[in-house]
C-alpha cells in the first residue's frame, strides 16, 4: 500500500531556456507568505511528525543525544584591549555565552547571554568586534537563523548597552577604528516588508557608525551603484594606519582589495588589487607592507607581500607547497601557517623570511583551529579535534614552543572504543579521493553494516575531521560514518575546487557515488543498509546522487538543500553561488544545469526512503527549493517507502539553531534511518 500524501496542486507555469521549455507546475510554493503555502507546510508537517512520532527509536535517542550534550563547551579565547574573550555553554544552553576576564587567573564574568533575548532560544549572536581598548563590544543579532543582522554596542566595564541600533546588515562582520569612536560595517537598502526572506540582495554598501548617533547618519564609505553584485568586508589594520576593502563578488574565491589612509580624514579609496584573478587575505601589516595569504600563480596557497610605494609586484614569502594553505596568522614576528595534509591539519611556523622554524606536533590526525593575536604577541590558544577526540584547547608559548593543555571537553564517553581511518578510492574518471571511516573498534566489515555517508563538495570548503554528539550516538548505535573529500571542496587547493564547479559539476557526483560503490565493494555495508546525508550544497548533493542512482542507497537525508538549478539566482543571495554553479542564462551552462537539477530530474521510479528537513526563516537557501523538491518526489516516487518533507518553524539555514532544536532535529534523522537501514541481522543497539 502506498504512503499518502497532501494533495499538492499543479499550475501551467512553463519557462523556456534557450529554446528549450521546462514546466515549474509548484512554482506558487514559492512564496512562503500566501495562505495556500501555510496550508501546505501544515499537512506536510502533519504526515511527517506522525510518522516521526511513531518510531519507536526517538525518545531513547533523544534521551541519550540529551545526556552527550550536556557538557560544558569552551572556544578559545582571544584577547583585545588587555583583556580576555570566550564563549561557553554549560551544557544544554540554547546559545552560548559570551564571557570576558581581565587575565586567565581572574574571575571571569558573562559579558552577553543571548539566552536572555528570547524565551525559546532563537535569537543567536553572530559577529562581534572589541574595540582596541577593550571599551566597547560590537555585537550582532540573528533572529530565527535569519541571516539578516541587527548590530548593538555594549560598554564592557557595565554590561549595559548604548543606544547605537544598526539594521539590515547581511554578510558582514565590524572594524573598529582605533580612536574608538565607531567601526566600519556592510548593509543592504532595506527590503520590502513583505519579502524580507525571498528579496535578492544586490548593491551592498560600507558605512562607518559613529557611536552615539542614528543609523542615518552613518557615513557612506564605500559603493559601487555600476557593481549590483560586489559585496564590501572593512578591516582596520593591526596598526590603525589604513582600512582594508575587500572586495568580493559572489562566492568565488577571488577578490579585489582597495585602501584608505585612515591618518588623512576624507581621504580617497585607492586600489591595491585591482583584478578578480585570485584570492587574497590580509594576514597583518608592517606600515605600507602588507601580508597576504594567496592562490595566485599557487592553487594550493602561498604567502606574498604587497608594498604601497612600490605598487602591486608581489614578493613571495612562502612558496606553495605540497599540502594545502589554509591560514595563516602572524605572532611573534612569525608565520604560524595551517596546512591541510589530505583533509587533516598540519601546522608549521615560519620566520619574516619565509624560512621554516620549526614544526608544531599536534596530539593527533584532526582538525586545529585559532592562533589569534597579534603579531607581537608570544602566547596564543589553539583548538583540536577529531571524530573521536572532543574539542581541546591548548596553550601556546611562541618563544619557547611550549604547550601545555588549557582546557578539555569531558563528554560522557569513552573514545578509546572508536577508531577512524582514512582510504582512497577512485572516481569515475580515475581521480583519486580520500574519505574518512569512523566506527567502533573491533568491528569487522560484514557488508551489513549500516552506514551513513556524509559530503558536501562545494565553494572551496574542506570538510576535516571534527567531534560531532551528533555523530557519535550513531557510532554509538554500532553504525559506520564515513566522510568523502569530493572535488568542488577545498581540500587540495583551487584547482580540486575548479574540477567540481559548473561544467565539471557532474564530477561531484561520481565522486559520491564511487565512495558509496567503495564502501559496497570493500564489504562495509550495502545499498540497503547505505544511507547518505548532507546539508546546503551537500543538499544538493544528495538530491542528485538519489535521482541518479536511487539503486545504491536505502535512504537520503537532503538538508535546507539547492534543489531547482534553474531559479536558484532568483532568491536572496543565490546569484552569488553562480560562481561555482554557472548560469542557467549561459546557453552551456543551463544545459550542465538542467541535466542534474533534482527538481528537474525525477522521473516515475522507486526512490529511496526520504527525509527532506528545511526551515521557514532559511533566507540563504529559501525553503521553497526543499518545498517544490518534496512536491515532485512525491508525485513521481512509486515505491510505498515514505518520502517526507520536515518544515522546522523559527529556524534558518543553520547557524545559530538554538541546542534543543538541534537535538530534536538528530533524534527524527537518527531514528528514521535506524527504521530504514536496519534489519533484523543488522540491529542497532537502541
Amino acid at each position: 500500500m502506498a504512503f499518502s500524501y497532501p494533495p499538492t496542486r499543479r499550475c501551467d507555469q512553463t519557462d523556456t531556456y534557450h529554446g528549450v521549455t521546462v514546466a515549474d507546475p509548484y512554482r506558487w510554493l514559492e512564496d512562503p507568505n500566501s495562505d495556500e503555502t501555510k496550508a501546505w507546510v501544515e499537512a506536510q508537517n502533519e504526515v511527517t511528525f506522525s510518522y516521526l512520532r511513531q518510531l519507536p527509536a526517538v525518545e531513547p535517542l533523544q534521551q541519550r543525544l540529551t545526556e552527550l550534550w550536556n557538557y560544558e563547551r569552551y572556544s578559545v579565547p582571544f584577547k583585545r584591549g588587555g583583556r580576555y574573550f570566550y564563549y561557553k555553554n554549560d551544557g544544554l544552553q540554547n546559545q552560548a555565552v559570551l564571557y570576558t576576564q581581565p587575565s586567565l587567573e581572574a574571575e571571569a564574568v558573562v559579558l552577553l547571554d543571548p539566552n536572555t533575548l528570547s524565551a525559546d532560544g532563537t535569537v543567536a549572536l553572530g559577529s562581534i568586534a572589541v574595540s582596541e581598548d577593550g571599551q566597547y563590544l560590537a555585537y550582532s543579532l540573528s533572529s530565527s537563523g535569519s541571516d539578516w543582522l541587527e548590530w548593538r554596542v555594549r560598554a564592557i566595564a557595565t554590561g549595559q548597552d548604548t543606544t547605537d541600533h544598526l539594521q539590515w546588515s547581511k554578510f558582514s562582520g565590524a572594524a573598529w577604528s582605533h580612536d574608538h569612536q565607531g567601526f566600519f560595517y556592510s548593509r543592504y537598502d532595506e527590503p520590502a516588508e513583505d519579502a524580507q526572506f525571498e528579496e535578492v540582495n544586490y548593491y551592498q554598501k560600507l558605512f562607518y557608525h559613529r557611536l552615539g548617533t542614528p543609523q542615518a547618519d552613518d557615513t557612506l564609505v564605500y559603493e559601487r551603484p555600476d557593481e549590483k553584485e560586489w559585496g564590501f568586508q572593512g578591516q582596520v589594520t593591526n596598526d590603525g594606519r589604513y582600512l582594508i576593502i575587500s572586495v568580493w563578488r559572489g562566492t568565488e574565491r577571488k577578490n579585489l582589495v582597495f585602501y584608505q589612509d585612515l591618518q588623512t580624514p576624507n581621504s580617497e579609496v585607492k586600489e591595491l588589487v585591482s583584478q578578480f584573478e585570485a584570492s587574497y587575505n590580509l594576514i597583518d601589516s608592517d606600515g605600507t607592507t602588507f601580508w597576504f595569504q594567496t592562490d595566485l600563480d599557487a592553487p594550493r596557497g602561498r604567502v606574498i607581500a604587497l608594498d604601497l610605494t612600490t605598487g602591486n609586484t608581489p614578493q613571495e614569502i612562502i612558496p606553495e607547497a605540497e599540502e594545502t594553505l589554509d591560514a595563516v596568522s602572524l605572532l611573534n614576528h612569525q608565520f604560524v601557517v595551517n596546512y591541510l595534509k589530505d583533509a587533516y591539519t598540519t601546522i608549521q611556523i615560519f620566520d619574516l623570511d619565509g624560512q621554516l622554524l620549526r614544526t608544531l606536533e599536534l596530539p593527533g590526525i584532526g582538525s586545529a583551529g585559532g592562533f589569534d593575536g597579534k603579531k607581537e604577541e608570544t602566547e596564543t590558544f589553539y583548538r583540536f579535534s577529531s571524530f573521536t577526540v572532543p574539542s581541546r584547547i591548548y596553550r601556546y608559548n611562541l618563544e619557547t614552543g611550549e604547550q601545555t593543555l588549557f582546557r578539555e571537553s569531558q563528554v560522557a564517553f569513552d573514545p578509546n572504543l572508536y577508531e577512524t581511518q582514512q582510504v582512497f578510492y577512485t572516481s569515475q574518471d580515475g581521480t583519486r579521493i580520500p574519505m574518512f571511516i569512523t566506527h567502533k573498534k573491533g568491528l569487522t566489515p560484514n557488508g551489513h553494516t549500516p552506514t551513513l555517508l556524509y559530503g558536501y563538495g562545494g565553494f572551496n570548503i574542506s570538510l576535516s575531521p571534527n567531534f560531532s554528539v551528533s555523530n557519535l550516538v550513531w557510532l554509538e548505535l554500532g553504525g559506520i560514518y564515513a566522510v568523502a573529500n569530493l572535488r568542488g571542496g577545498g581540500e587540495y587547493g583551487e584547482t580540486w575546487h575548479q574540477s567540481g564547479t559548473k561544467l565539471h559539476k557532474q564530477n561531484v557526483f561520481d565522486d559520491f557515488i564511487s565512495a558509496a560503490e567503495w564502501l559496497i565493494d570493500n564489504n562495509y555495508t550495502q545499498p540497503q543498509n547505505l544511507g547518505i546525508m548532507g546539508g546546503s550544497n551537500g543538499g544538493l548533493l544528495v538530491g542528485a546522487c538519489m535521482i541518479q542512482r536511487p539503486d545504491l542507497f536505502a535512504a537520503a537525508l537532503p538538508a535546507v538543500g539547492v534543489m531547482d538549478m534553474l531559479r536558484f539566482n532568483q532568491f536572496t543571495i543565490g546569484w552569488a553561488w553562480e560562481s561555482d554553479y554557472g548560469s542557467p542564462q549561459n546557453p552551456e551552462e543551463f544545459e550542465a544545469l538542467y541535466a542534474y537539477s533534482p527538481l528537474h530530474n525525477l522521473t516515475p521510479s522507486n526512490y529511496p526512503t526520504t527525509l527532506i528537513t528545511t526551515a521557514d526563516h532559511d533566507d540563504r537557501v529559501v525553503p521553497a527549493h526543499s518545498f517544490k523538491f518534496a512536491a515532485a518526489l512525491q508525485a513521481a516516487h512509486q515505491g510505498d517507502n515514505p518520502v517526507l518533507i520536515r518544515i522546522d518553524t523559527k529556524a534558518g539555514h543553520g547557524a545559530g539553531k538554538p541546542t534543543a532544536k538541534i537535538i530534536e532535529v538528530v533524534a527524527d534523522n537518527w531514528a528514521f534511518l535506524v527504521k530504514v537501514l536496519v534489519s533484523e541481522e543488522t540491529r542497532l543497539s537502541v
